[in-house]
């Protein structure tokens, strides 16, 4: 059974305007692996039949989150910091370059609204810069937390966090947890390697934000099951427990899922 909710208008997003800059700079197209072929939505990279707009969550959140992707990530249709940028408004998206930042990546880390954290295995970093929770705002200075994520393969991020050196000032934030990860559409070696929405709601749950970290866990949910059900050919069942459980997390009175 298909959604019958009203499509909400496509909205663009970080995430989104990144994947239009990259695909401008392509001399040829992009070829996803392994996924359906054909006409894609521009606002969930799905095919129509199986397109995941009219279930986009909207949720306020204090905290941000900055998106910093190795350089195919924002074509991938299976990327889920895009849905990090649907559900969280203060997403931001920056490719990531060897040899040359972003100013304006530069102009956010520095901006005093923020309270930046760079995510990664406290494991790879020296002790004294790995911080292990976060507060959802700073009682000194009143700052938001902003959650830096190296979006990218395990291989590309540890490049990309020995070869940014315009992050080496950020406390870092080692998550730990005994949850396992539960991401379907790209194989990982070790289960306790998450996606980049998974971090990302994790990130959230200790920013003292846990419906905005449900809703992206379910909206990951929900996503999969779109993305796997188009790749095998079969019908979206919009009664499933995933549509349940991400129509049971509206935030009241606002625009959630199914409005």
């Amino acid at each position: 059974m298909r959604p019958t909710a009203t499509v909400r208008p496509m909205l663009t997003h970080a995430v989104s305007r990144l994947r239009t800059a990259r695909l401008a700079r392509s001399s040829k197209p992009f070829l996803a692996r392994g996924g359906p072929r054909g006409e894609r939505c521009a606002g969930c990279r799905l095919i129509p039949s199986h397109c995941l707009c009219a279930l986009r969550p909207a949720v306020p959140t204090r905290a941000g989150v900055c998106l910093i992707m190795a350089d195919i990530e924002p074509l991938k249709p299976s990327n889920t910091g895009w849905l990090i940028a649907d559900v969280v408004a203060d997403t931001f998206a920056f490719g990531w370059a060897r040899t040359e930042v972003d100013p304006a990546l530069l102009a956010l880390l520095a901006d005093p609204q923020w309270q930046p954290y760079l995510v990664f295995p406290g494991e790879f970093v020296a002790a004294g810069r790995v911080v292990a929770g976060v507060q959802a705002t700073d009682p000194q200075n009143g700052k938001r937390p902003l959650f830096v994520l190296l979006d990218a393969t395990w291989p590309e991020a540890r490049k990309m966090f020995r070869k940014s050196p315009y992050l080496d000032h950020l406390p870092v934030l080692s998550l730990q947890t005994e949850q396992l990860s539960s991401y379907r559409l790209r194989r990982s070696k070790r289960a306790d390697h998450f996606c980049t929405s998974e971090v990302a709601a994790l990130c959230l749950e200790l920013a003292g934000e846990p419906h905005a970290a449900q809703t992206l866990e379910a909206y990951l949910d929900v996503f999969t099951s779109h993305y796997l059900k188009a790749k095998q050919q079969l019908p979206v069942d919009g009664e499933d427990a995933a549509h349940q459980r991400l129509r049971s997390l509206r935030w009241p009175g606002g625009s959630g899922a199914g409005a």
